[in-house]
């Protein structure tokens, strides 16, 4: 099974040791996004505003790789405030079709960068 390594200059840059994508065959998993502008690399003010970024980064990313937000088979949320849980939903039918891909959604203390919400996904080219 062949595997590469995926970078895009339309997502941000990782602020750490890993890569914002691998591909293992016609499986790929995204590295977790926050809501960073990839130009600026600043966040983006607010709840609604990261989750919206968020998203789109993570299409970047799916795009760079061949992909789109329509090949996702998993995707796992993170949320500062659970509270929020509805505002992913409601961005979640922006950015996805029926049938939706499975989801985990997790509560945390914290996420890099003051971020107030956070997702990676697994996506299957065929």
């Amino acid at each position: 099974m062949s595997r590469s390594y995926i970078s895009t200059p339309f997502a941000p840059a990782a602020i750490g040791a890993y890569s914002q994508a691998v591909r293992a065959g016609q499986t790929v998993y995204l590295s977790g996004q926050i809501g960073l502008d990839p130009q600026t690399q600043a966040m983006a003010d607010g709840i609604d505003a990261q989750i919206e970024q968020v998203f789109q980064n993570l299409a970047a990313v799916a795009k760079a790789v061949g992909g789109s937000l329509d090949d996702v088979v998993k995707l796992n949320v993170y949320l500062v405030d659970l509270a929020h849980f509805n505002k992913v939903n409601e961005a979640m039918s922006r950015h996805f079709q029926t049938p939706y891909p499975a989801r985990a959604a997790v509560g945390v203390k914290e996420l890099p960068r003051g971020a107030l919400f956070e997702a990676d996904a697994v996506l299957w080219l065929a």
